[in-house]
């Protein structure tokens, strides 16, 4: 079936105007200045904050 009446562009786009991409903020990582997202790991050293450290490392202990 085809539509009944015509969409117009201003009511196409209006409709997609939320649909943009937001920009992704970075935070630096204190430890080694890395970027970073905001609350999460830093994946490079694997600091989260003074209590807490992950360990990175990929190594296959036997």
């Amino acid at each position: 079936m085809l539509p009944v009446k015509k969409i117009s562009k201003s009511r196409t786009r209006s409709r997609r105007a939320h649909n943009a991409l937001k920009p992704v903020n970075y935070s630096i990582c204190s430890k080694c200045s890395t970027s970073k997202l905001p609350h999460a790991a830093c994946g490079n050293c694997g600091y989260v904050n003074p209590k807490i450290t992950l360990d990175f490392s990929h190594e296959d202990k036997e």
